[in-house]
């Protein structure tokens, strides 16, 4: 696949891409935190984490709670861990970082809520992934009262209905454009063309999907991809913009076979790729 210089699913973002500079150090390109689920269920953040620093955060974290951080600990090496006991032990974790993502594999039980209402309180921009979307299935309310413009919300379709129950009969763009109004923040409405909007208005519709991404976890590295942008300081749409492109490009380069380990691993071509090289 080939980048056109007119092409106008990246003309909005690709200007504003966060290109390191040549004295850029590590703090500057951004610090990431991905919130881990239970010890058996780690897999998912450390997908998140490892694209995260593909995309080029500077410096992400695992944020794991007491049962997991061994476990993850042994199977990362550039990602840092580190372990909390509470949902303030997370939020103080969290409160130097400029993104945290928390979702994948979070668990569906109250500590998932506790932990992302502590979030919200922090400065940290969230990615609200996963569990923690399905969570305030029948309360969204108190999931919007937490977000701010920065936020950003991944959710297919299942996760969407219920959130937003009924929207989807509008369409799947008037769906979207509709709940980020109503939930204050950026909306990616996952799917074979997936959309997203912004609650000032502003509306993507990503135009190269692949169905390669169809398997367990690549949703989980598209919200690490979409974190380590807004980590690099990258307005949030534009980074949800950029990640579901870039995504679904990792995708189809790689082609049949595709599993969800391999697309960090092929963000270094798409990424010469994006800037000519």
């Amino acid at each position: 696949m080939t980048l056109s210089t007119d092409d106008t699913a990246l003309a909005d973002w690709r200007a504003t891409f966060p290109w390191p500079g040549p004295d850029t150090h590590k703090h500057e390109r951004g610090r990431l935190g991905v919130v881990s689920g239970s010890a058996l269920r780690t897999g998912a953040a450390r997908l998140a984490a490892r694209a995260s620093l593909r995309i080029g955060a500077g410096l992400v974290r695992i944020l794991c709670p007491p049962d997991a951080s061994l476990v993850v600990a042994g199977a990362v090496e550039a990602v840092m861990v580190d372990e909390f006991t509470s949902p303030e032990a997370l939020a103080r974790l969290a409160d130097p970082l400029d993104a945290v993502v928390i979702g994948p594999a979070a668990g569906l039980t109250e500590a998932t809520v506790h932990n992302l209402m502590a979030l919200a309180r922090t400065g940290a921009a969230l990615i609200v992934d996963a569990d923690a979307l399905t969570i305030f299935k029948g309360r969204p309310r108190q999931l919007f009262d937490g977000l701010d413009r920065d936020d950003v919300l991944t959710p297919h379709e299942g996760e969407f209905e219920r959130l937003f129950p009924g929207l989807l009969s509008q369409g799947r763009e008037a769906a979207a454009r509709t709940a980020a109004a109503e939930a204050g923040c950026v909306v990616v409405l996952k799917g074979r063309a997936t959309v997203v909007a912004a609650p000032d208005g502003r509306l993507s519709v990503n135009d190269n999907g692949s169905p390669w991404l169809a398997t367990a976890g690549s949703g989980d590295v598209l919200a690490g991809m979409i974190g380590g942008l807004i980590a690099q300081r990258m307005d949030s749409f534009d980074a949800a913009c950029a990640a579901v492109w870039l995504h679904a490009d990792a995708g189809a380069r790689f082609g049949p076979g595709l599993i969800a380990e391999d697309l960090a691993e092929m963000l270094p071509t798409v990424l010469r790729a994006l800037r000519g090289d």
